[in-house]
């Protein structure tokens, strides 16, 4: 079977951004990862063991490709959200999934013995530099993906499979470089190289567990947002004027805001049932709780 085919089918799914990625250990991406390792740019959300973040074989002997795809989650504008765009519809990690699980059983059907393995943000590799790699976007200094038509707002997911699929190549530019995101990072994480300091991120901040310092309350404070950041990629050019998701279950029943008065009053469990298939409700009640508390927090005089 050709990548065109599979292409083909993935654009009659609604998959426009489609990408293969070989499976040969990744130097370069190794070297990246020792050096933010070396200077504490990472957040111990990450594989802990650097071999299975470059090497797909670690994760599936017999692999022999990477089919990766782009999901465009960008519904509009919504002044009053105190929630991440990626949040207003059902959690992702579900969505990305089911569409990667109808990819997959079309190709057990046309490619003997075909194996896979599917992730969507729970893998070890590095699902961003894999869209590079497979020519599915390009890197922003926010080291975001972006697309030429949905820009940064898309998640990615990639099938490691026992086919051999031709690779793609990644594609020969990088965002216009302009640095608007490096200017207004609320929590001033991004260097300026295509680099970042992850921990100092307010989507990681909104996520933190435990006690959250003066800076961190002060960034949280002023933007207003309870879980995730979009400051980075709203203040983006290549986000302007992108076209919206076609994927039913981000424009479909969509959540843009959670109230305090609720969210005091609900149960963990009851918090798990409500919200249990939305991408905000992994870190649980608690943490959506403090933040609400410290945004709404009154000023000392």
């Amino acid at each position: 079977m050709k990548k065109e085919e599979l292409k083909d089918f993935c654009a009659s799914i609604g998959l426009k951004y489609v990408g293969i990625c070989g499976v040969k250990i990744n130097h370069t991406l190794e070297t990246i990862i020792k050096r933010r390792l070396s200077n504490g740019h990472t957040t111990g959300m990450e594989e802990p063991i650097l071999e299975n973040r470059v090497n797909p074989k670690n994760i599936m002997r017999n692999a022999k490709s990477i089919i990766v795809c782009a999901f465009p989650y960008y519904i509009g504008e919504d002044e009053e959200s105190n929630l991440s765009k990626y949040c207003y519809g059902k959690d992702y990690h579900i969505v990305a999934k089911s569409i990667m699980e109808e990819i997959s059983n079309h190709l057990i059907q046309r490619i003997d013995g075909f194996e896979y393995k599917i992730f969507v943000d729970n893998g070890p590799l590095v699902d961003r530099y894999l869209a590079y790699s497979a020519g599915v976007g390009y890197f922003g200094l926010n080291n975001n993906i972006i697309t030429d038509d949905y820009g940064s707002y898309v998640f990615i997911g990639y099938i490691i499979n026992n086919y051999e699929f031709n690779a793609d190549e990644p594609l020969p530019k990088t965002c216009i470089k302009c640095g608007k995101c490096v200017e207004y990072c609320p929590g001033n994480a991004l260097l300026g190289n295509f680099e970042m300091n992850p921990k100092r991120c307010l989507s990681y901040i909104t996520q933190k567990k435990g006690d959250l310092d003066n800076d961190e309350i002060e960034a949280l404070k002023e933007n207003k947002k309870i879980f995730g950041c979009d400051i980075c990629q709203d203040v983006c050019p290549h986000n302007k004027n992108i076209i919206k998701t076609n994927i039913d279950e981000f424009k479909n029943n969509i959540i843009t805001k959670l109230e305090y008065e609720e969210i005091n009053e609900i149960s963990n469990k009851e918090f798990k049932k409500k919200y249990g298939d939305r991408a905000f409700s992994w870190r649980g009640k608690n943490i959506i709780k403090r933040n609400l508390e410290l945004i709404l927090e009154e000023p000392e005089d």
